[in-house]
């Protein structure tokens, strides 16, 4: 067995949410959501699945969505992209985030990460031969510093890899950030692979700032968009990449040797969504956001210390005010002894470097969110 992969352990994803099921706990862990997503493009879906094409779409995807990427993300971004030549549907962005690992990175390869960071990345990069380089974010802001970026990149890195807003730490980044980033890019010749799936989840008034916007950045970014955080369908997985012909050509490679394509009912629905009224987008976002205000109001009126949190379903909780420095033991506890399932902050460091933080979902329906401050009112009582 190929070690990169049997050596794994068992995702904190499935342990915490195993333990949910074993304690009947309400499951704050996992990222999604109560609702099932608009019924307009679910209903699209299956009346393209009864009236529509079943049988292999282009490999590229259907052109119909290909527009409709492109125009959606002229309209909420100012990018100006080709659809034949710039756009590629894929079976999710994961498989967006390996297939481009795979077709830039050569073995010897360094590539640039973020921790805290999903947990697909460094398994993905050591697969496709690439040298993990760690920046490691830290809170409460998690923001990037100079000094970091300057001791992560060298005249080998190949690639950045890059999530705005960040997942676990629901960080915007600012523009600030985001021009020194591409700075280092641009100095060092690397590729930028931007994990943007959490674009339209961002809160507070603000819009997603694409890395690929920034000057120097627009031949050398893949872009990654997701349908199924946009949409709150993350069952679908129908991925949106983006980048310049001269990438896209070997990007298109890599996918036709893993999916090849994506089921064409979904394209046809995410195309239609795609082009929804502005109102549907800011709904969202308000949706979610008054979610988030919900939660942390009550987590704070419970004395706990929340963390800023920008974008994403996530909020996350420091638990060292509680005496506590262990986020994977404290995890363990609040699903057994509590019944609310959270995911310890630290399984998303390759090394563990943050231990105090806690991330929980809030993207649920009110009476579920409110079930689980009761019980973590249990627990700051005795805390």
């Amino acid at each position: 067995m190929n070690p990169i992969f049997s050596a794994l352990p068992t995702t904190i994803f499935e342990t915490m949410s195993r333990l949910a099921r074993e304690h009947q706990a309400v499951n704050l862990g996992q990222g999604f959501p109560d609702d099932p997503g608009p019924e307009d493009v679910r209903r699209k879906a299956a009346q393209a699945v009864i009236e529509g094409w079943n049988q292999y779409p282009p490999m590229m995807g259907l052109p119909e969505l290909r527009q409709a990427t492109a125009t959606h993300f002229r309209h909420w971004q100012g990018l100006e992209l080709d659809p034949e030549a710039e756009v590629m549907i894929t079976s999710g962005a994961t498989e967006a985030i390996a297939g481009a690992l795979m077709a830039i990175v050569s073995p010897g390869d360094e590539v640039v990460l973020f921790e805290p960071m999903y947990d697909a990345y460094l398994p993905l990069v050591r697969r496709a031969g690439g040298i993990p380089k760690f920046v490691t974010l830290t809170p409460p802001h998690f923001g990037l510093s100079e000094e970091a970026l300057a001791k992560a990149f060298s005249p080998k890195t190949r690639v950045v890899l890059f999530n705005n807003p960040l997942n676990p730490t629901a960080t915007n980044f600012s523009e600030a950030d985001l021009d020194l980033l591409a700075s280092f890019c641009v100095r060092h010749d690397a590729v930028a692979i931007c994990d943007d799936v959490w674009e339209h989840v961002v809160f507070d008034g603000h819009r997603h700032q694409p890395l690929m916007s920034r000057p120097g950045m627009r031949e050398r970014t893949v872009k990654i968009s997701s349908a199924g955080k946009i949409f709150s369908l993350t069952g679908w997985k129908v991925g949106m990449v983006m980048a310049a012909p001269k990438l896209m050509r070997v990007l298109a490679k890599a996918h036709q040797y893993i999916t090849f394509t994506t089921p064409p009912n979904l394209q046809a629905a995410v195309a239609y969504g795609l082009g929804k009224a502005d109102g549907y987008f800011e709904g969202m976002r308000a949706d979610f956001q008054r979610s988030r205000d919900r939660f942390a109001g009550g987590l704070s009126d419970l004395g706990f210390s929340v963390l800023p949190s920008a974008g994403t379903y996530f909020l996350n909780v420091d638990i060292a005010p509680l005496g506590q420095s262990d986020d994977v033991a404290f995890c363990q506890r609040l699903v057994a002894e509590h019944g609310v399932a959270a995911i310890p902050v630290s399984a998303f460091y390759a090394e563990g470097a943050v231990r105090n933080v806690v991330r929980f979902c809030f993207a649920k329906h009110d009476a579920t969110l409110d079930k689980a401050l009761e019980r973590l009112a249990a627990l700051r009582v005795r805390a």
